[in-house]
């Protein structure tokens, strides 16, 4: 890593904020990502954000492009809803159509910018189960990156302390082990309508949007409801604004398909960060 300097793009999305790099001609390596993350995402001593994401080509040829995502604490992340919005609306301005594919891991997600929205459609089939942590009764969802759901009443989404220390204790628990898991507090408004906060991991606090986690929880809102077959769109509202979740549940096999995550990606500023 040669450069005195790094170009970088600061987004968000939904209150979720993310430093984004075009790694197409930097081509810095997955551990130099992994180690740089800590300082440009650290909020005082660095430009300060919930994960650094890199774009590159996808030398394999399944997508148009790689979306490589590493938490604050320089880990991966696997899937990040939200930072995938906003890798999206980047990559248009670095000359990618409006409609593209770029692959996370193994899978290929795709993206649609519109003018005032950014829609991500991913690869993915995905089904409920019920699990007991401790004396805690929760939603497990896999969303291409692991989440769980606990209900709770709207007056405890604003009791922020007891989240964190409910986040951090099942994050962190034995059940969940080794990789640990993202954990979202719901509390329903309409039938189609949810209040959401999420303790990500990585992060290791209460973020004020995630992506995967709003798909979770609409998808254990439309659960818990046992509201049947069919297409659904729900409205998840977030600290940092409101996303849209839609899908398709089939009854006869218990499974959601057809997700698709929409909502805002704002470009914040740019800048060169001095690396040390």
């Amino acid at each position: 890593m040669n450069q005195n300097s790094l170009h970088f793009i600061k987004m968000q999305g939904a209150g979720n904020d993310f430093i984004l790099i075009d790694n197409r001609t930097l081509k810095l390596s997955d551990d130099e990502l992994s180690k740089i993350a800590p300082a440009l995402c650290d909020r005082k001593f660095g430009i300060g954000s919930d994960g650094l994401i890199a774009l590159c080509y996808d030398t394999s040829k399944k997508a148009d492009l790689v979306m490589n995502y590493k938490n604050p604490d320089g880990s991966d992340a696997g899937m990040c809803g939200n930072g995938a919005r906003c890798f999206a609306a980047y990559a248009v301005t670095l000359g990618s159509p409006r409609q593209f594919s770029f692959r996370v891991h193994d899978n290929v997600y795709r993206a649609d910018v519109g003018e005032e929205l950014v829609s991500i459609r991913f690869p993915l089939e995905t089904e409920v189960k019920e699990e007991k942590v401790g004396s805690e009764a929760v939603l497990n969802v896999y969303t291409n990156t692991e989440h769980i759901v606990c209900p709770v009443q709207r007056e405890q989404l604003e009791d922020e302390k007891q989240l964190i220390t409910d986040g951090r204790y099942l994050r962190y628990h034995d059940y969940y082990q080794p990789g640990g898991t993202n954990v979202n507090f719901i509390s329903g408004v309409e039938s189609n309508e949810l209040c959401l906060q999420t303790y990500e991991r990585g992060v290791e606090n209460l973020t004020l949007a995630c992506g995967t986690g709003a798909i979770a929880s609409a998808i254990s809102w439309h659960y818990l409801q046992q509201a049947g077959n069919g297409e659904f769109d729900y409205s998840v509202k977030v600290r940092g604004g409101t996303l849209q979740v839609l899908f398709t549940y089939n009854s006869s096999n218990k499974l959601y398909s057809g997700i698709e995550l929409k909502g805002p990606a704002v470009f914040v500023f740019e800048g060169q960060y001095y690396l040390h």
